[in-house]
């Protein structure tokens, strides 16, 4: 196999490393002209002209750099004359010329062309791009290095974005909201919200409440991860998702506002459902139109928000599992969490049930009719023969329909109540039905106590009756054990004291002896006659 013949050296590079060697040598005081003669004679040029480069490079610092020819340069004036006139070179010198010719005090304005060279060499294509479109087309043009991966659950980026399907939800025309968790190292989504209108923190709590259990449908991901980059979005930094990330001892990265390079995953994800899903929905926004914007197709059948929900989780589960990123060695997210061995700090649904929903500062009392809060009363029927009891509530925000509720003291979840004026009539049949419960139990106590006091007697036709409740010794023992009562023979003591001995003056019974049969009434003496 031929190789390629190796580049010619760089004349440039070899003038600037032949005068670094030359000032190196003048600092030691060994330079002398017969060196400068031979680099004079190597590159072809006079020994004047080294001489030269030496100067340039003591300008310059140290380094040779070639003087190039001379070309125009834009003044201040000019780049804001071209500031103002958006980035349009033309127009902006039409302006300039005219004012050099009103004024002649003013720089002359050279040719079209060279003064399109001169903008291109000062401003690159960037600057350009944001004089014409502002920042966010000037940060097309930027470079950004890759992020390094890390292990799983490093770091989650999290987003909001809206979809591009116009969906019907109860009758009328939106466009729903999709929130979720991406994990970084591996792609894969944890978890995500669908909302019907613009995300909250609701939508937030909800996503990360899935995102957090590994034992939902978009699981194996999850866990408690690192550290979480947001945005500066206002409902990212509310104070139940701060109390939420603190609880769970995970470090909230707040990003400077819009800047998607800096959550460059979630932003991929964002991209990637649009050309991946959203497109081949009926009602996408961005389809091609017809001359004066209307749709090719304008009776389109919409799809309903629960259909469009549907597909969306088909495609987060073929995101996770079937989907191959070139940057993963070819691999599934799937398939790289599972070839991760970092341990995963997991939690439980009873784990993350309180942090993630609001808290009312103080507590609240069960009344007859329920709890009082916001002016509305929320009752659920395992309320009944609690009323006077304090409880701690708490509630997903946007959420008045149901609240949670809470034991204060050992904050143990006690349950769900909803909203009186929205209950269904199911629920507030199971409610009569648990007073009945309560009163039927109440009433079962009472019969069997009223019970227990009467005592039942057998009938006979002669002689004593008996009780017809009564038990053999036998069976009193065992119920005294079943019973869990004390065993007699435990509580013998044998090491007791023994009593001390009487004191003199002291009446001491007589010892008893066995009579005889002289003792006996009944018996006569022998030595009668």
């Amino acid at each position: 196999m031929k190789h390629a013949p190796p580049p010619p050296p760089d004349p440039t590079q070899l003038r600037a490393l032949a005068v670094r060697l030359l000032l190196e040598d003048a600092a030691e005081h060994t330079a002398t002209s017969g060196r400068i003669a031979a680099i004079a004679q190597a590159h072809g040029v006079t020994a004047r002209t080294v001489r030269r480069w030496i100067d340039n490079a003591r300008a310059n610092g140290g380094t040779y750099i070639p003087a190039g020819r001379p070309h125009f340069e834009l003044t201040e004036h000019m780049l804001d004359v071209l500031a103002r006139r958006f980035g349009n070179v033309s127009r902006a010198h039409l302006e300039l010329t005219a004012e050099a010719e009103t004024d002649l005090t003013l720089p002359k304005v050279p040719g079209r062309a060279t003064f399109h060279r001169a903008v291109h060499r000062q401003l690159n294509r960037g600057q350009l791009a944001g004089l014409r479109g502002g920042e966010a087309a000037r940060r097309c043009f930027d470079v950004f290095g890759k992020r390094d991966r890390h292990h799983r659950n490093y770091a989650w980026e999290t987003d909001h974005v809206e979809a591009s399907v116009k969906v019907i939800i109860d009758g009328h025309i939106r466009k729903p909201w999709i929130t979720w968790f991406v994990e970084c190292a591996t792609d894969g989504i944890c978890g995500l919200a669908v909302s019907p209108q613009t995300p909250s923190r609701e939508s937030i709590l909800v996503a990360l409440r899935d995102a957090l259990l590994t034992t939902s449908e978009h699981g194996p991901f999850g866990g408690r991860p690192q550290r979480v980059r947001v945005d500066g979005g206002k409902d990212f930094l509310c104070k139940t998702v701060g109390e939420a990330m603190n609880l769970l001892g995970t470090e909230l990265i707040v990003l400077p506002p819009r800047r998607p390079d800096l959550k460059p995953t979630v932003e991929a994800v964002n991209g990637a459902v649009k050309k991946a899903l959203f497109a081949d929905m009926p009602g996408y926004t961005e389809a091609p139109t017809l001359p004066g914007g209307k749709p090719i197709d304008p009776n389109r059948e919409l799809l309903h928000f629960e259909d469009f929900v549907a597909r969306l989780l088909d495609w987060v589960r073929e995101w996770n599992t079937e989907h191959t990123i070139k940057d993963l060695g070819d691999k599934t997210p799937a398939q790289a969490w599972a070839a991760d061995p970092t341990p995963i700090r997991t939690v439980t649904a009873r784990d993350i049930h309180a942090f993630t929903l609001e808290r009312l500062g103080k507590p609240l009392t069960i009344t007859s009719k329920g709890v009082r809060w916001r002016s509305r009363d929320y009752f659920a029927p395992w309320m009944v023969g609690k009323a006077g009891e304090k409880i701690h509530l708490r509630y997903m925000p946007h959420h008045d329909h149901y609240v949670e509720l809470y034991e204060p003291t050992t904050g143990q979840h006690l349950g769900s109540a909803v909203m009186a004026n929205q209950a269904p009539p199911a629920l507030r049949r199971e409610l009569a039905r648990a007073r009945r419960r309560q009163a039927d139990e109440l009433r079962r106590r009472q019969e069997k106590a009223e019970k227990s006091r009467k005592a039942r007697y057998a009938a006979v036709n002669k002689g004593p009756t008996h009780r017809l409740d009564a038990i053999t010794q036998d069976q009193a023992i065992q119920q005294l054990r079943d019973l869990g009562g004390p065993d007699l023979g435990t509580q013998a003591l044998p090491g007791f004291l023994p009593l001390p001995p009487p004191t003199d003056g002291w009446a001491v019974p007589r010892p008893r002896t066995s009579p005889t049969n002289a003792d006996r009434p009944d018996h006569p003496d022998e030595g009668s006659p």
